[in-house]
């Protein structure tokens, strides 16, 4: 039996040169000199800018400067645009269109300046990752005159492109990109990867000289074994691969042990598919690591499986482990860690910590020292039911932060559903019946186990937060972040057409009209089933873990809002049930109501974008965009005008990135 591993161990020679570093580690600012140089501002990704010209008082004369769209940027309309761009020197950079195209865009006018694209034939059109154009790129320079934008093809390359001109630097691996399926399994016994298996839709992250790669993978394995997200360093000069950190340890590396069965051999996933963030001080990279092989069932992996699931820090020169905390052990929930930890320095009870801040799915926010990995506040081992499903060994465990609480709903019980009249009250409770409810680390059923169509799970399997993450304030330490509150129906079945695995999830929803009617969800007459808001932003202050305020995101959608059984009913505002990126300004915060390729129902997103109070939520101003949004907003400078820039979507419609700024 394995050793359980509940705390973070770092490496005491790391420790000792951090001390040798002279003077204290700068904290992390947020964007600088009215540039945006990575996909969260800074490379500790907190979303933030110092620029003020856009204030309180002016933000309500707001007008469109300029659209971007992305017409012939592919075969297929891309309606599900998730980037961010970069902005250096007055020119964006950023990913677009379906065949993942680079394009560099005049910053003050919205002109296409140059395009790269890398035809990849069938590889690049059987990537397993979702989004067709990416979040964006990464930029490296030597601090003089050679400037590069680094990319991540749909085909699983690392490019490096020229930022002047988009043409690929020769010196740079192959004429330019390195095949990231080679070395992918380096210092393992594991088969060759295929075309289809992995990917990357998130940007590279550039530490100093070094390129820091993750992977995404398909959700659903074919099997229990499958390919393993491993993450690599490269050479931002050559290409060359300078490491690679086993996220599944292998024999002789720490947390092989947890890995039981001798399952380390063939499981799979455990990648980094969102973004990541560094100290570049440091010389730390903080990786959020994903579920291992398969998402709602583990039985053919026992053990606590690290690092799955787990913030890991690592030596960016090296690739060494410094320290890491296993967040859930052994995964069944598909509660991957999907977005950057934020770095900011706090101040706790009178004490300076360069903190990190890693919000989840399962809506607790995490907050460790970020040179120690020691949490801040206590984290609980508390015990959770265990598992029924044949053949899963659920850990009795799981950790539980004692502060931030958490930021959204957790579990499912009869006082979480809607009462908005008695009448939808008794039937939300009859609807209930039908599932096993419980609270958060419940693990999924059986599908018509005991009569009971599947587990209510809350948060859902995307969350909670999402890739859209959080944003922080880097001068007062306060975090602000948007989730979702609607539940997943978690049921597993035998499925030979999809896995040979013995269970995977897609039993137990509700069929027929009434799942139809309304908004298309499983309450009653189609109306959801848990209480609003189903859309919100938190407000979080790191120096003291306690919440300063929370608003529903967005107004009550139409199908609740008009919904017949709902007539004369005072429905208050609920907010929308989808993410939305967040920026912070030294003003104000900003955040749209979302959507996108999963705003399937109308109501599950929409077009307004909003700027909120910094200290009360307040909403100061509205606007209605031509699209919905749906990458993260930035924001930069150029001949004294900030402009906020984020891509907007719409089904069947060419994506756009929209400009605004003050007449």
């Amino acid at each position: 039996m394995s050793t359980r591993i509940t705390r973070c161990v770092w490496n005491g020679l790391a420790v000792v040169a951090i001390l040798l570093v002279t003077g204290a580690a700068a904290a992390q600012q947020g964007a600088r000199d009215g540039e945006w140089r990575y996909y969260g501002a800074d490379s500790g990704s907190t979303k933030y800018s110092t620029l003020d010209q856009i204030d309180r008082d002016n933000v309500a004369d707001l007008q469109i400067a300029w659209r971007w769209r992305t017409d012939n940027f592919g075969p297929r309309v891309d309606f599900n645009y998730q980037a961010t761009p970069l902005m250096v020197g007055g020119v964006l950079y950023t990913s677009a269109g379906w065949r993942r195209n680079v394009v560099a865009i005049d910053g003050a006018t919205g002109e296409t300046l140059w395009m790269y694209r890398l035809d990849e034939g069938e590889r690049g059109d059987v990537s397993p990752v979702r989004a067709s154009s990416g979040r964006g790129v990464a930029y490296w320079t030597d601090g003089q005159d050679d400037e590069r934008i680094i990319h991540v093809t749909r085909g699983y390359r690392l490019v490096a492109l020229d930022a002047a001109t988009g043409l690929p630097v020769p010196t740079f691996g192959e004429q330019g990109a390195v095949d990231l399926f080679q070395g992918i399994n380096d210092g393992t016994d594991r088969p060759p990867v295929e075309p289809g298996q992995i990917g990357l839709n998130s940007p590279a992250l550039v530490v100093g000289d070094v390129i820091v790669v993750g992977a995404a993978l398909r959700a659903t394995a074919p099997a229990p074994e499958f390919t393993a997200g491993f993450v690599r360093g490269f050479d931002a000069r050559t290409g060359e691969q300078l490491w690679i950190f086993h996220t599944i340890p292998q024999p002789g590396e720490f947390g092989n042990d947890t890995w039981e069965n001798d399952s380390w051999r063939y499981s799979g996933n455990t990648g980094v598919w969102a973004p990541m963030s560094a100290d570049p001080e440091l010389g730390y990279v903080y990786l959020p690591v994903e579920t291992p092989t398969n998402d709602l069932y583990g039985g053919h992996r026992p053990g606590d499986n690290l690092f799955a699931e787990s913030l890991v820090c690592l030596d960016a020169r090296t690739g060494e482990r410094v320290w890491h905390y296993q967040l859930i052990h052994h995964g069944i929930w598909d509660y991957d860690i999907p977005t950057p930890p934020a770095l900011v320095d706090i101040t706790v009870d009178g004490r300076e910590i360069k903190a990190v801040a890693q919000v989840t799915k399962q809506a607790f926010t995490y907050v460790f020292d970020r040179v120690t990995g020691e949490p801040v506040w206590p984290i609980e081992e508390r015990p959770v039911p265990a598992s029924t499903v044949p053949g899963e060994q659920a850990a009795p465990t799981q950790p539980f932060p004692t502060r931030p609480a958490p930021f959204d709903r957790q579990g499912v019980s009869n006082d979480d559903l809607i009462d908005f009249t008695p009448e939808l009250a008794a039937e939300a409770r009859r609807i209930a019946s039908e599932y096993q409810l419980g609270p958060i680390y419940t693990p999924p059923i059986l599908a018509g186990q005991d009569g009971l169509r599947a587990l209510l799970m809350l948060p859902q399997m995307t969350g909670g937060a999402n890739w859209q993450g959080g944003a922080v304030d880097a001068e007062t330490g306060i975090l602000y972040v948007a989730s979702v509150t609607a539940p997943t129906v978690a049921g597993l079945v035998n499925d030979p057409d999809r896995s040979t695995m013995d269970f995977v999830g897609g039993g137990g929803r509700r069929r027929g009209a009434a799942a139809r009617q309304g908004c298309g969800e499983i309450g009653p007459l189609g109306l959801p089933l848990i209480k609003p808001p189903w859309g919100r932003i938190t407000a979080i202050d790191l120096n003291s873990g306690e919440h300063l305020w929370m608003i529903p995101n967005g107004d009550t959608p139409d199908c609740v809002a008009n919904h017949p059984a709902l007539s004369g009913v005072d429905i208050p505002r609920t907010g929308k049930p989808e993410r939305s990126g967040i920026l912070v300004t030294k003003t104000l915060v900003f955040a749209g109501e979302g959507g996108g390729l999963f705003a399937t129902p109308t109501w599950a997103g929409g077009e307004m974008f909003y700027a909120y109070d910094k200290q009360t939520g307040e909403t100061i101003w509205e606007m209605e965009l031509p699209k919905r949004q749906s990458g993260v907003p930035m924001t930069y400078m150029i001949d004294g005008k900030q402009y906020i820039v984020m891509a907007m979507s719409a089904r069947g419609e060419p994506a756009e990135l929209v400009a605004l700024t003050l007449p």
